[in-house]
């Protein structure tokens, strides 16, 4: 069973009605389940919460989203820097110490892993170019693993990845060390060797590609534990 955190959103629509909702794209359940996974969707809820939620979970994948806001890594908020979701901001980060806490498997994915990187003490960069070329658009571009990291044992040639974000990890959390790089030297993933369980952050959109190794190693890690 993977927990996946999802979207609130205030205003969504479908058939007659226009009401808020708990989102998550399709391609997240539909990656766990090629991976051999069950996904179990977490939307936002009291952070207290977290740990009991975490404890009934075999896996944990924090998904993709809005920018983290930046008083979370100490950092004024740029112009270009998106609006604040605090709510998701700390249930989700509630739930990455949970499973770090509790050994359970856990897969950042986009601002999954740069609240990863922040949860540990880390800071991001509040914008970068080149990675969210058309708005709405997913984009690609390759990345290079690290020989010997848990992402390099996963996947370990250069591959081309679906891509969507504009800000990427500056200082990195405490522990945390870079497992893959895009061309231009931004941290395309990152791990946390020192941590006795399966955690690894990507800056790609796995859910939005074909190929499931990231997830399966996730789904594999979590079977044993």
């Amino acid at each position: 069973m993977i927990g996946v955190s999802t979207y609130l959103e205030s205003g969504a629509r479908w058939g007659v009605w226009e009401l808020e909702a708990a989102l998550l794209p399709a391609g997240y359940p539909r990656l766990v389940r090629r991976a051999g996974g069950l996904a179990a969707m977490l939307p936002p809820d009291d952070p207290l919460h977290a740990a009991d939620i975490v404890a009934r979970l075999d896996g944990l994948v924090i998904a993709g989203g809005p920018d983290v806001e930046p008083v979370r890594y100490g950092a004024e908020r740029e112009p270009r820097t998106g609006p604040p979701a605090r709510e998701r901001d700390a249930w989700e980060l509630a739930l990455i110490d949970a499973a770090l806490a509790a050994g359970v498997p856990l897969l950042g994915i986009c601002r999954g892993m740069q609240l990863l990187n922040v949860a540990l003490g880390g800071t991001l960069v509040q914008h970068i170019e080149g990675h969210a070329e058309v708005v709405g658009v997913f984009g690609g571009h390759a990345v290079k693993p690290v020989p010997g990291s848990l992402y390099g044992g996963v996947v370990p040639e250069e591959t081309f990845v679906p891509t969507y974000h504009h800000q990427a990890v500056d200082r990195l959390g405490e522990g945390l060390v870079p497992s893959a790089y895009a061309a231009d030297g931004t941290i395309e993933a990152l791990e946390l060797p020192t941590h006795p369980g399966w955690v690894l952050g990507v800056q790609w959109h796995p859910e939005m590609g074909d190929d499931v190794r990231v997830m399966r190693a996730l789904v594999e890690a979590a079977s044993v534990t």
